[in-house]
């Protein structure tokens, strides 16, 4: 039973506990053992808060027991990405500069989960300030991924991914810049979502105006990232994005979803040009079957050449990484990540012009976006073009898919997740099979904004038909 309650979802959890069957501190002390007992094949965890997880455990047994009120979360475990505040928690952002950093206040998100009754296990791997979208680190060496220790986790999210994948925690919190929650989650077969900008708000951004980061929730279900969603989403004085926005009963709307009839979805396999596995789009191929059968009305986007928008993405996204990170670099070189330097390094030919030119293109990709979706209600593309890379795949280096070989990393990699980042409408990546290696690969549905109800409800609907939640990787025999 011990072992079994670490793959139990957190809506089971959650009923569970509410009707004392099973009690947070017989959750909390399984998955704490399960991380302890898999961390060193794994390496996801850079902190294990063991006694403090335990003994907000025991605080919870004991909220329930007296019969008071108890929030959307309570008693269920959870681990943190490595990159989000935690009061009193050790946080690193994967960086030699802050190993000893230690927040004196939570995170927006976190301090909602905290209301809710969650309980943090501990705080997961990052590449250094999440940088890149494999999770390695100087401070803590490479993440493998859960279904095979010689690929990788994906990144920077990548021990958020794997801790959940592998049952060492329900539920966990990401972070996504241009795809760090949906790249580590189909990686590693589980739900990665992106929700629209500000819904849930972003406390540590420096340029919260400009921002194209977000704090996500990564699970093994819809159901669960929609739990989680109900309990971190909603207005807050730190982000103006979030200006008016509620949290909406997403967990209702996931499970009274029963088809896709009347939904017109665009699909399109990769941007012009760009590459994709001979698995992956059969995969793809018939998960837009699947998709079909399910009562959906699909057509073929137009040619999808205004998505190659990888050096949009980076002068924007390097320029702010030069402003954060370039003092760092230039005093401690020593103690950074070779890849982050060299992507800081490539922001140097940037000009303030080159910087406001790629913002008026942020917006002509808004605006083109927000015509797709003006009659169609999603768009549906793969998350990535193939199966997890190898571990020790170089940021710089050659990618390889069906014996041939690409010049870069990001944009042939995962063209896809990016630009849903520059928006900010919703996108969630949800397993829909796997590839000759044996490996998951991701579906992404893209939404309107802020109408993630309708999003996750499509998601739980191809979910269910699916039938892909009975398989997990088997870490016993790796």
């Amino acid at each position: 039973m011990t072992e079994e309650l670490c793959f139990w979802t957190a809506v089971r959890l959650r009923e569970a506990i509410a009707r004392r069957e099973v009690s947070p501190v017989e959750v909390t002390r399984a998955v704490l053992d399960r991380a302890a007992r898999l961390q060193p094949k794994l390496n996801c965890f850079i902190t294990l808060c063991a006694d403090e997880a335990m003994r907000d455990a025991k605080a919870a047994e004991q909220a329930v027991m007296r019969g008071e009120a108890t929030g959307l979360l309570h008693g269920i475990p959870y681990a943190c990405k490595d990159l989000v505040n935690t009061q009193g928690v050790k946080t690193t952002f994967g960086s030699l500069l802050f190993a000893d950093n230690v927040p004196a206040e939570d995170a927006a998100a976190i301090a909602r989960l905290r209301r809710q009754g969650a309980i943090l296990i501990g705080k997961t791997t990052t590449s250094e300030f999440g940088s890149k979208c494999l999770t390695d680190a100087p401070l803590f060496g490479r993440t493998r991924n859960a279904w095979h220790p010689d690929r990788t986790s994906g990144g920077s999210s990548g021990g958020a991914a794997v801790a959940v994948a592998a049952g060492l925690a329900p539920i966990g919190i990401a972070t996504d810049g241009g795809g760090s929650t949906r790249i580590p989650a189909a990686c590693n077969g589980v739900v990665g979502l992106k929700q629209s900008i500000g819904l849930v708000p972003h406390s540590q951004a420096e340029d919260v105006i400009g921002n194209l980061t977000y704090v996500t929730p990564i699970s093994r279900t819809v159901a669960d990232t929609a739990l989680m969603l109900q309990a971190m989403a909603g207005e807050d004085d730190c982000d103006p994005w979030s200006a008016g926005a509620q949290a909406a009963d997403y967990l209702q709307a996931v499970q009274s979803a029963r088809n896709l009839r009347g939904k017109r979805i665009l699909f399109a396999d990769v941007p012009s040009g760009r590459p994709i596995a001979a698995d992956v789009a059969s995969c793809f191929e018939s998960a837009v079957g699947l998709l079909r059968d399910l009562g959906a009305q699909l057509a073929e986007m137009p040619p999808a050449s205004d998505f190659d928008i990888e050096p949009l993405w980076r002068t924007i996204n390097h320029t702010v990484w030069k402003a954060r990170f370039g003092k760092m670099a230039e005093e401690q070189p020593d103690r950074m990540s070779p890849s982050l330097l060299q992507q800081l390094a490539l922001a140097n030919d940037y000009t303030a012009v080159d910087y406001q030119q790629a913002n008026f293109a942020r917006t002509r990709l808004f605006r083109h976006v927000q015509a797709l979706l003006r009659d169609h209600d999603f768009i549906v593309v793969p998350t990535l073009a193939r199966t997890a890379l190898p571990i020790d795949q170089d940021l710089f280096g050659k990618l390889e898919i069906d014996g041939r070989l690409y010049d870069e990393v990001r944009s042939n990699w995962f063209p896809w997740t990016m630009p849903f980042n520059l928006t900010g409408h919703p996108a969630i990546t949800i397993p829909c099979g796997f590839g000759r290696d044996g490996l998951p690969i991701g579906l992404q549905l893209v939404g309107r904004l802020r109408q993630e109800s309708d999003l996750l409800a499509a998601a739980a609907v191809f979910e269910a038909a699916s039938n892909l939640l009975g398989r997990w990787p088997d870490l016993e025999v790796q």
